[in-house]
C-alpha cells in the first residue's frame, strides 16, 4: 500500500493544535513495513510525540518497533533486564519515588543525542503519574525577537552530571566516576537546533543537563538560561497524555521535552523504554 494512502487510513486525532496526537487503526505488535515506518515517521515529525493505545507488546515486539526508525541505543546509567540490553526499566513505588520530575530532553549530555523515545506503559497507578509534553519549536517561534538575535548561533554546554551525583550517592568510588567523565565529556550544542527533517528551528536548553551558555559570563549566562527554561513551562506550547495499561509514547527528541509527573508516590508506575539513536544537533 502507498505511504500517502496508509497515512490517510490511520486516523489521527491531535491532541493540541501544534503538539500531540493520538493514533488509532494500528497494532504494533507487527513490525511495521517501511510503508507504515515512513507514515508514523512523518506524523511524528509532524505532532512530535505520538501516543497508542492497547499495544501490549513483548520485549521482542518492542525493540522490533523500535529498531525501525533507526540503531537503538544503550543507557549507560541503568542496569538494563537480562538479555535486553537496549530496554530501560522506569519503576517507581513506596521504595522508589520517583524523580524525574522537571522539563528536560533525554541525554542532551552526549555528542549525538537521541533521535527519539518509544516509552511503554506496563502498570500505571490508578490516578496521576501523568506525563507532559513541551513542544519546543513553538517555544522558540514565541520567543521576542531581541531574545532570538541574543541566541542566534550561541552554543550551551551539556553534561551528565545529575548521574553522577546519583552515583555518588550509591557509593561509586571516585575512580568509577572519573572514568564516566571521562567516557562521557561535556557535550557542545547549538542553543537553536534545526530539525534534520523538517528543517524547522527549535529550543535546545533544558534544567537537567545544560550548565551554561558558552562564552557568557556566569551571572548572564544563568540569567538567560531561566529565561528560556521558562519556555517549556508555558502551557500553550505543552500536551499532556494520562497513562493506562500498554499505553505507549513515541517523542521527537529533537523537538520536545517531556516531564514525568511525581504526584503518585507512593503508589506503583512501571514503564519501559527503548531508545533510538540520533545524530549531531546543527
Amino acid at each position: 500500500m502507498a505511504e500517502a494512502a496508509l497515512q490517510s487510513e490511520l486516523e489521527v486525532f491531535p491532541l493540541t493544535p501544534s503538539i500531540g496526537a493520538e493514533i488509532h487503526g494500528v497494532d504494533l505488535r507487527r513490525t511495521p513495513d517501511a510503508a507504515l515506518t515512513n507514515a508514523l515517521r512523518r506524523l511524528l515529525v509532524e505532532h512530535k510525540v505520538l501516543f497508542f493505545r492497547d499495544q501490549p507488546l513483548t520485549r521482542e515486539q518492542h525493540l522490533a518497533l523500535g529498531r525501525c526508525f533507526g540503531e537503538l541505543e544503550l543507557f549507560p546509567f541503568s542496569k538494563a533486564p537480562e538479555g535486553y540490553p537496549e530496554i530501560l526499566v522506569l519503576e517507581n513505588d513506596e521504595k522508589r519515588p520517583p524523580f524525574i520530575n522537571r522539563w528536560h530532553s533525554d541525554v542532551t549530555w552526549r555528542r549525538e543525542p537521541s533521535l527519539g523515545s518509544l516509552l511503554l506503559c506496563h502498570e500505571a497507578p490508578a490516578v496521576g503519574g501523568d506525563t507532559l509534553f513541551a513542544d519546543m519549536e513553538a517555544a522558540y517561534d514565541n520567543l521576542d525577537d531581541d531574545t532570538k538575535a541574543e541566541i542566534d548561533g550561541r552554543f550551551a554546554l551539556h553534561d551528565h552530571h545529575p548521574f553522577r551525583a546519583g552515583m555518588r550517592r550509591h557509593g561509586v568510588p571516585e575512580e568509577v566516576i572519573e572514568a564516566t567523565r571521562a567516557k562521557y565529556p561535556v557535550a557542545r550544542h547549538p542553543v537553536v537546533r534545526t530539525h534534520p527533517e523538517s528543517g524547522r528551528k527549535s529550543l535546545y536548553v533544558n534544567t537537567n543537563f545544560t550548565t551554561a551558555i558558552e562564552g557568557m559570563a556566569k551571572a548572564a549566562s544563568d540569567a538567560l538560561l531561566e529565561r528560556l527554561y521558562r519556555q517549556a513551562a508555558i502551557p500553550e506550547h505543552q500536551c499532556r497524555f494520562r497513562w493506562r495499561q500498554h499505553s505507549l509514547a513515541f517523542w521527537d527528541n529533537r523537538a520536545t521535552q517531556h516531564y514525568a509527573v511525581a504526584d503518585y508516590f507512593p503508589h506503583r508506575r512501571r514503564m519501559e523504554r527503548v531508545t533510538v539513536a540520533g545524530d549531531a544537533p546543527f
